[in-house]
């Protein structure tokens, strides 16, 4: 049996933020199809206003798969994630064992198309965009938690506003941020 979509579908079980009190809870799915969707306008900004020569698409289709590895995993909170060095690479070599197993669930002749996408080259210049995607999106997150007058996510705003603003390096971070992040501080009637 070939168990990889039935895992890909467990994602919509996975919650994310599970030390903090949520007004509206997130699932790694949800967050997935955000950061694919700010990671595919990142490429876009990149090839249209930069000179970029990005496929927005693939850029997108890893934003998809970034998290993958959490449907064996789960969501380890961030403060425990990044607590020291050893816990941060030990939990590296999960997800990579993780994501092999994964892999493993896909028929043979499928693995090679689904590797690049799951085990994702982090040197390159699509997987930094993805990751700027990631933080702008748990950035989202913590303004509109913050919007609904949920205080528990101050501090991840801050954490967070600082950790976007480390990849304005990349042009098309700055110009998605300066561009679109303020419309998340506004209400359904301020949008109209």
């Amino acid at each position: 049996m070939n168990h990889f979509f039935a895992y890909m579908a467990r994602m919509k079980l996975i919650k994310r933020w599970s030390l903090m009190k949520s007004v509206s809870e997130e699932n790694i799915a949800e967050h997935s199809a955000q950061v694919a969707q700010i990671a595919h306008a990142l490429a876009v900004i990149k090839n249209q206003k930069f000179g970029g020569t990005l496929n927005a698409d693939r850029v997108a289709t890893l934003g998809l798969y970034h998290e993958t590895s959490e449907v064996l995993t789960g969501d380890l909170p961030t403060p425990i994630k990044y607590y020291n060095p050893e816990i941060r690479k030990a939990y590296k070599d999960i997800e990579a064992v993780a994501n092999e197993k994964l892999l493993s669930m896909l028929p043979d002749e499928l693995t090679a198309a689904y590797r690049p996408l799951v085990c994702a080259e982090e040197n390159t210049y699509e997987y930094r965009l993805v990751k700027a995607a990631d933080k702008i999106a748990a950035y989202i997150k913590c303004i509109e938690e913050s919007r609904s007058g949920n205080r528990e996510f101050a501090r991840a705003e801050e954490a967070l506003r600082a950790e976007v603003e480390r990849y304005y390096e990349y042009p098309e971070v700055k110009y998605f941020c300066d561009t679109f992040l303020d419309t998340f501080r506004k209400t359904l009637d301020e949008l109209e």
